[in-house]
């Protein structure tokens, strides 16, 4: 029974893993194409970027075990905080 567990572990590391090997290369060739509008690449990067947070997030901080609540907490306190900082400063700078 365990090492079905280890093994299943370790099959869900290695697809999250290739996964974002593929979400990098997807944000190389969104910045290698010439024909494709700037706005839409850079909210493109964003958007894989913060895919792979929660990817590296979820398996690789192990926030899917059970009893991390505290450390599950305090990260996603933290990128509220982040969340509302950038967009603060976004709506300064756009205002102004």
């Amino acid at each position: 029974m365990e090492r079905q567990k280890r093994k299943r572990e370790l099959t869900y590391y290695l697809v999250s893993f290739f996964m974002m090997l593929l979400l990098t290369g997807l944000s190389f060739a969104a910045v290698a194409m010439k024909g494709i509008e700037k706005h839409f690449t850079a909210f493109f990067i964003v958007t894989l970027a913060v895919i792979q947070v929660a990817f590296q997030l979820y398996y690789f901080m192990h926030l899917k075990d059970k009893n991390h609540g505290m450390p599950a907490l305090f990260i996603y306190s933290g990128a509220f905080v982040a969340f509302i900082t950038v967009l603060a400063f976004v709506s300064i700078v756009w205002i102004s």
